[in-house]
């Protein structure tokens, strides 16, 4: 049997909640629930109503699309703490994307009657939720420079690097990669001939070493000058 969710304890430890009393965090939870999604299993399709917006707690979730080819495009991989829906809901749009969980997740669904309530009636809620929304923008312009202005290596870099950012030199730090290579390649807009070459070459030249989809990093300054 699984342990039971406590929506209010997690609520109030999002940043975009934590600011709120524990009246209006009980409000929102009232109007949130938790989804179990199961390793492979899609959490909503591409075209389907936007009824809130999602939290990750944990586990990894995909948004991606599929071309009349059935091309598959990986637009952004989402870890715990991770939201997403927020403009899509404020636009009151079908979905752009389709979800799909890579491991088992746990994800919260909020409502998006309870978040136009909070929008109404409390500046610092509207404050905190253009706060998230503007996370969520910084990290997909990130994400488009590096399609854009990057070299392939120095995407797969930024990769492995991605959690690591308040890190500045040490050794034998050692990250697992999460998704499958064709998933992570999809996403970094190269091939996985190119992601498994890439991985390669960075381990030939003393950089990292990998097991699996375990990568341990070996000088993680030298890492992040690297390019090819």
């Amino acid at each position: 049997m699984s342990t039971p969710v406590k929506i209010p304890a997690i609520l109030t430890n999002l940043p975009m909640f934590r600011e709120l009393s524990v009246e209006e965090i009980e409000r929102i939870a009232q109007s949130t629930r938790a989804i179990q999604v199961a390793r492979g299993e899609v959490l909503f399709q591409r075209g389907a109503p936007c009824t809130g917006f999602y939290v990750m707690i944990h586990g990894q979730l995909k948004l991606a699309m599929s071309s009349p080819q059935g091309i598959e495009k990986v637009v952004e991989l989402l870890g715990p703490g991770h939201s997403f829906g927020e403009a899509v809901m404020f636009l009151d749009k079908p979905f752009p994307v389709y979800a799909q969980a890579l491991t088992d997740s746990l994800v919260l669904h909020i409502h998006k009657s309870v978040i136009f309530e909070g929008i109404d009636s409390d500046p610092v809620f509207s404050r905190n939720m253009l706060a998230g929304l503007s996370v969520r923008l910084h990290r997909l312009i990130k994400s488009v420079e590096s399609f854009t202005l990057r070299s392939s290596a120095q995407r797969v870099i930024g990769y492995l690097l991605q959690d690591l950012e308040e890190i500045t030199e040490g050794q034998d730090v050692k990250i697992s990669l999460l998704a499958n290579k064709n998933v992570i390649a999809s996403n970094l807009n190269i091939t996985p001939e190119t992601f498994s070459r890439i991985l390669h070459n960075l381990s030939d030249n003393g950089l990292i070493e990998v097991k699996g989809k375990d990568v341990r990093i070996i000088d993680i300054a030298q890492l992040r000058g690297f390019d090819e």
